[in-house]
């Protein structure tokens, strides 16, 4: 399985990007995808995760009403679209997938079996 994380660059606070994650080999439609970040110095942290339906989705309090995750099984894609971007939001972004384990593995980098190389996001203030 192998996971292609794109879409970061650079953007002023307040505005808006978008990162995608294209999934090839063998991914499942079933699998469950998430999105994690890891900014300079902390540890990597939980960002959206949803299940292979889209009926449920997850966010962490930091992003919530300003991210959202979508997926796309015909296309085997996960998208993140990020809207009043804040300095804090300042991170490599990384794709995962993997079988659903239930939700309280989702927030957890361990419920995932496959990773993206990541995606770099800069909001400047």
């Amino acid at each position: 399985v192998q996971l292609q994380a794109s879409g970061g660059g650079l953007e002023q606070a307040g505005g808006s990007l978008g990162v995608s994650c294209a999934g090839s080999g063998r991914t499942r439609s079933t699998y469950v995808w998430g999105w994690f970040r890891q900014a300079p110095g902390k540890e990597r942290e939980f960002v959206a995760a949803i299940t292979w339906s889209g009926s449920s989705t997850f966010y962490a309090d930091s992003v919530k009403g300003r991210f959202t995750i979508s997926r796309d099984n015909a296309k085997n894609m996960v998208y993140l679209q990020m809207n009043s971007l804040k300095p804090e939001d300042t991170a490599v972004y990384y794709c995962a997938t993997g079988p659903q384990r239930g939700p309280v593995y989702y927030s957890r980098g361990a419920g995932y079996d496959y990773w993206g190389q990541g995606t770099l996001v800069t909001v400047s203030s």
